[in-house]
């Protein structure tokens, strides 16, 4: 953009989200005061309703739109943006910023905010799951209940995510799965299933090594049994896994049958227990802002 033409960039700031004390309408005011852009801040209320979103949208008009929270707030703005040739951003401000993280948004918050105006776009594809949209990753099983139980439980952050594990892992039982992928069909008996966007969850763990974000499928991980040693090889090494233990598939669409419910959820949200799982990918769904210097390895 020009000096006579500056970029127009819309904040949508989630106050909920991490650390709430961050007083983050200030923080970008700050750092755009005398820089050759117009910016506007949408502030959500406790409903965070989409409307908001798109009345800021038709009013303000945006070259580029940006997502200050974690990754429910970036699904939120994406939902607004599907429609839309209108790139979106993310300014890191949730406890675990796994969109981000894929995307290779900096967590200095300076460093994210140059982004904003020098990023690159790149267009990368969504899915589509029971109706809800997923940017990131989605389960049933281990996973999910450890969520349910974090989400309920006293601790916070990554020790909190390690107690509520320790608790599911003697608690859940092995789901009986029935799973189509582009006409395939297989049984399995298995500890979860990820229906994977994206590679990896915020904690660092390599779910999904084979992952594009901008290729024409979507990646099913079977996960037969959680062990210590594929726990590892996700957490640190980045390892081949054990076929025995952990299978993956790539498909355009997918079903999953589970003999009883099983806990569900979808981008770090907990969705209570579904026992069917239709997803599908949506291509070239989105434009996103990343950095010019460092195209993440999960897009082409």
């Amino acid at each position: 953009m020009t000096d006579n033409n500056p970029v127009k960039l819309l904040f949508v700031i989630n106050p909920g989200s991490g650390n709430n004390t961050t007083d983050w309408p200030s923080l970008i005011q700050n750092y755009f005061t005398g820089r050759q852009a117009l910016i506007h801040l949408l502030q959500l209320d406790d409903s965070c309703s989409p409307h908001l979103i798109q009345d800021s949208l038709k009013a303000f008009n945006p070259d580029r739109v940006f997502a200050v929270g974690g990754d429910g707030t970036v699904k939120l703005v994406a939902n607004c943006l599907l429609k839309t040739s209108i790139p979106l951003g993310i300014i890191p401000a949730g406890s675990a910023n796994g969109m981000a993280k894929e995307l290779g948004i900096p967590s200095d918050i300076n460093e994210a905010l140059e982004i904003a105006v020098e990023g690159v776009t790149k267009t990368i594809h969504l899915v589509k799951i029971n109706d809800e949209l997923c940017i990131h990753l989605a389960d049933i099983g281990f996973n999910a209940f450890v969520i349910k139980k974090f989400e309920t439980g006293t601790g916070r952050g990554m020790w909190g995510y390690i107690k509520a594990a320790w608790k599911v892992l003697w608690q859940q039982p092995k789901m009986q799965v029935e799973i189509r992928v582009d006409g395939k069909f297989i049984k399995r008996r298995a500890a979860m299933v990820v229906v994977a966007n994206a590679t990896k969850y915020g904690s660092g763990a390599l779910i999904n090594p084979e992952g594009k974000l901008d290729d024409e499928v979507f990646e099913v991980i079977v996960v037969k049994k959680i062990s210590l040693a594929e726990i590892y090889k996700m957490m640190v090494t980045h390892l081949s896994y054990d076929p025995a233990k952990t299978e993956v598939y790539q498909t355009q669409s997918l079903q999953i049958k589970s003999r009883i419910k099983a806990h569900f959820q979808v981008d770090g949200e907990y969705l209570g227990k579904v026992n069917t799982i239709n997803a599908v990918i949506l291509p070239a769904a989105l434009e996103v802002v990343l950095p010019r210097s460092a195209v993440p390895s999960t897009l082409s």
